[in-house]
């Protein structure tokens, strides 16, 4: 993310002097285009290898220790691109951004899910979108950061790309005082001693009988339908409109135009009349309303639900790519046009804010059980990521033939999106990870089992409801 808002000119400047100085000549300018594209395009193909390796990491490492064997994917690169400039090599920075894109791909799938099994049910979607929230300020600060008179200059931006190595100090510092998610110790561990101490320390009370019975239900579930792999996940009939909606939503969320828009807003800004040196400052403007937004969905996921700000998001953006086309179309002959592609980006930003950049996230946690969760997160993440750097390297094409035209397609993949939200994905707000399944089950036409000799869901349920403590935030 630090490399795209970095003023531009400047790598490509130390990319044209870096090559002159090994071969005595300029780039030319289709090279240097294309070198840059390829450098930007390799943070999300290493996101794609960092989903793929989610599964084995957080089966094996736990999901607090996946998180801190990630920082080594942030660390190093923070390293190699801080001393690019020194090396003269823009090799590093090219290896430096598939690692911490690796490094990304980890921890957008992790956290949530690690965050969604500490949580209790009844603040699982604020926790969910506080990640999202983090990554939204980490956007804004690079955005300030890469003001020319801050870092975003010739001397500064090796600085600036070091950066990113801090974050990932101080989760190696903190981190090993957290506990490890109980839900993996009990479910996957057999741990119930452990789980029942992270328990008490998350709650702050002794008495956390009732949830350990709760994960005790769902572990006999597992136990009765057996683990789940990658491709058993893929396979599984009772997973299948969970798996469906998973992938509609985060292919809905990088296929809706977010990066479109940004790559747009400067020149949007600058018809508008903004002065060229500005535009940088209305550019960390948008970002405050970025986080603004994801504040407030923060602090309404749980009072609206997941699926109703997935469809007011998700609603809001096709709206937006509508009327962006028509006013990026005529604001050259109507003069206060510019004005209505201002509104657009900001309202489109906003849009996304609360629904499709956090809640996909919180959904893919509450939609799968433990074992298949870390799967579901991997195939998730891989069309995250995959999409994210399809609309990267097509959407230059698409804005050569189509230009302002090319919104209509993201408004159609947002309206596509919608409609599939509303037809199939329930509201999961305040229910148990044992109940959403079994609402899928009905979809799915499966009977979910419990294991030989145990209770029914349907006889547990209204005991578990009663007996399960409610958390106050």
């Amino acid at each position: 993310m630090m490399l795209s808002l970095v003023t531009k000119p400047k790598i490509l400047n130390f990319y044209n002097t870096t090559y002159m100085g090994r071969y005595g000549r300029p780039m030319e300018d289709s090279f240097l285009t294309l070198l840059w594209s390829f450098s930007v395009s390799m943070y999300p193909l290493g996101g794609f290898f960092g989903s793929l390796m989610v599964a084995p990491l957080v089966n094996k490492l736990g999901r607090k220790g996946t998180l801190l064997f990630n920082n080594i994917f942030s660390i190093v690169p923070a390293v190699m691109m801080g001393v690019s400039e020194i090396a003269k090599s823009y090799e590093i920075i090219i290896v430096a951004r598939v690692i911490v894109g690796i490094c990304a791909g980890l921890s957008s799938n992790v956290v949530p899910m690690y965050l969604g099994e500490l949580s209790p049910k009844n603040l699982r979607g604020a926790l969910g979108v506080v990640p999202q929230l983090f990554i939204t300020v980490g956007i804004l600060s690079a955005q300030v950061l890469g003001i020319r008179n801050i870092l975003g200059n010739s001397t500064g931006w090796p600085l600036m790309l070091g950066l990113t190595g801090i974050p990932a100090v101080i989760e190696l510092v903190l981190l090993p005082f957290f506990p490890e998610s109980p839900r993996y110790m009990l479910i996957q561990k057999g741990d119930e001693k452990t789980a029942k101490k992270a328990l008490q320390r998350l709650r702050g009370w002794e008495n956390v009988e009732e949830e350990l019975e709760e994960m005790r239900l769902e572990e006999q579930s597992e136990r009765a339908e057996g683990r789940l792999s990658v491709l058993s996940l893929l396979s599984q009939r009772s997973l299948r409109w969970q798996l469906v909606s998973i992938i509609i939503m985060n292919m809905g969320q990088q296929l809706s135009g977010v990066n479109a828009i940004y790559y747009y807003a400067d020149s949007i800004y600058a018809t508008a009349g903004v002065k060229e040196n500005d535009i940088q400052y209305v550019t960390v403007g948008t970002g405050a309303v970025n986080v603004f937004m994801t504040i407030a969905a923060v602090f309404v996921v749980e009072a609206s639900g997941r699926r109703l700000l997935l469809l007011c998001g998700f609603g809001i953006c096709c709206a937006a790519c509508v009327v962006l086309t028509v006013a990026l179309n005529f604001q050259e002959s109507v003069t206060w046009m510019p004005y209505i592609s201002i509104a657009c980006v900001i309202i489109y930003v906003i849009g996304h804010a609360i629904g499709p950049s956090p809640i996909p996230y919180v959904v893919t946690t509450e939609m799968f059980r433990q074992s298949a969760r870390p799967a579901a997160f991997m195939v998730a993440g891989s069309v995250h990521w995959l999409s994210n750097f399809t609309v990267g390297l097509i959407f230059p094409f698409l804005e050569t033939g189509l230009g302002p035209y090319s919104f209509i397609i993201f408004s159609v993949i947002c309206l596509v999106t919608l409609v599939y939200i509303w037809l199939v994905v329930p509201e999961t707000k305040s229910k148990t990870f044992l109940e959403i399944c079994q609402m899928f089950a009905k979809r799915n036409k499966v009977e979910l089992k419990l294991g030989d000799g145990d209770l029914s869901l349907k006889e547990t349920k209204e005991s578990l409801e009663d007996a399960l403590r409610v958390t106050s935030f």
